[in-house]
């Protein structure tokens, strides 16, 4: 049996934190959320990184708080993954070196090359640290709906697998056309041809943004099983405060006993399974985490 590693996307969501439901009322700075969630799961999901660039000197302390045998998954920067991108989110000398910008968002041709590559440049040093310390598990590139199976999506892919040549990469898509019945199959040799790092999605079925839960392996080192919710009512609702309200969603034990029993059979695929629970309304990630943890056997530490 492989190392199952189970816990959350995100340890300091708003939501979270003013629910008062998982940190004690005397845990309340950055290094004692970290060091609390620390002692109750072994994997967590970095997704500040996804709204800007990680920062050397955080993820250093990151290593310094958690114990030996702790993982980070870290979203890649949104520019990096097709999402429009204001030009706020920028650090402060790029988006001077851009002159004046009209555009209420960018994407990542709008840079020049050698900006992007600054940017790039700036993530990896921003998770090196990690790396270091052997507690990075995989740089996750969640795609955004509109990121369509074509030529062109694919050469972007491998663009980033080889800036990132010797990270392990995995590859969220969020649009059907990636696993329709032609193009599933080939899908996935894509993923296993490329080491890339197949991401299970559990979410809402039926929407343009829905993709299949396949539980398949593509890389023997790593499979990785993201849990949104299943809130059809709020998938795709507009207008939403934040979102915690999307993914408000806590999974009943019967859906976890039926989760985790596929959990099992992935884990004979690879060395290790990641399962982060992303339906992040008040503390129910953390709730189904412990309860899926327990289901499982998977102890702490």
């Amino acid at each position: 049996m492989s190392q199952i590693l189970v816990g959350t996307a995100s340890w300091t969501d708003k939501s979270l934190t003013e629910s008062g439901r998982f940190y004690t009322p005397e845990v309340k700075t950055p290094e004692d959320r970290l060091r609390f969630y620390a002692d109750h799961f072994t994997v967590v999901e970095v997704d500040s990184s996804y709204y800007a660039l990680p920062a050397a000197r955080s993820a250093k302390l990151w290593c310094e708080r958690t114990p030996r045998g702790f993982v980070f998954d870290v979203k890649a920067y949104r520019l990096f993954t097709q999402h429009q991108t204001p030009p706020a989110a920028l650090p402060a000398d790029i988006r001077q070196a851009l002159g004046p910008i009209e555009k209420k968002n960018l994407y990542l041709n709008d840079l020049p090359e050698e900006l992007q590559i600054e940017l790039w440049r700036r993530f990896i040093a921003g998770i090196a640290p990690l790396k270091a310390a052997g507690k990075l598990g995989t740089v996750l590139f969640q795609f955004p709906p509109w990121f369509v199976n074509s030529p062109a999506s694919q050469r972007h892919l491998l663009a980033c697998a080889d800036v990132l040549k010797g990270y392990q990469i995995a590859v969220e898509f969020r649009n059907h056309t990636w696993f329709d019945e032609k193009n599933r199959a080939r899908t996935l040799e894509f993923e296993r041809e490329k080491g890339l790092v197949h991401v299970v999605v559990d979410g809402p079925q039926g929407f343009f943004n829905s993709v299949p839960a396949i539980w398949e392996a593509t890389s023997p080192r790593l499979a990785i099983v993201r849990l949104h919710g299943r809130n059809r009512e709020t998938w795709n609702l507009k207008g939403l405060q934040s979102s915690a309200e999307r993914f408000n969603y806590l999974y009943s034990r019967a859906e976890l006993a039926e989760l985790g029993e596929s959990i099992r059979e992935l884990a004979a695929q690879a060395t290790a399974v990641h399962v982060l629970f992303n339906n992040n309304y008040e503390d129910y990630a953390q709730r189904n985490a412990a309860q899926l943890a327990g289901l499982l056997g998977v102890i702490p530490h």
